[in-house]
């Protein structure tokens, strides 16, 4: 298969140069999504609400390049807050909980927009 390119639809995508995921072969790679709002308005105010956002743009974009969750190998979770850990791996827990990726949850200092506490990427690997 040749690499295919996957868009959300991100504001971000066409100014920054990226795409939401790209498959190449059986990987697929998730970039990094925030809880970005399909009318452009305010994501949820709480940390679960915007991970549940991120994880269904991610579902979204596994399946238009011909995934699914039980792919997943590896994420990576950015947070603004450690303290919301628990809330973020809840519904992490929801959708991968029984895949079990390989995970990270880094600290980092900001994001791109001021309302934005979680930010979540998403590595697949198809079956042969």
């Amino acid at each position: 298969m040749a690499r295919r390119l996957v868009s959300s639809g991100s504001p971000y995508e066409a100014t920054i140069g990226f795409s939401r995921a790209v498959r190449d072969g059986r990987h697929v790679f998730v970039a990094g999504t925030c809880a970005v709002m399909p009318d452009g308005g305010d994501p949820p105010g709480d940390a679960y609400g915007q991970a549940k956002r991120c994880l269904e743009i991610i579902v979204a974009a596994l399946a238009e390049a011909g995934a699914t969750p039980e792919h997943v190998v590896r994420t990576r979770t950015f947070l603004l807050d450690a303290a919301d850990s628990a809330e973020v791996g809840r519904a992490h827990g929801e959708i991968f909980g029984d895949v079990r990726p390989a995970s990270t949850m880094i600290v980092v200092s900001a994001f791109l927009d001021p309302r934005w506490v979680v930010e979540i990427e998403a590595d697949a690997l198809l079956p042969e």
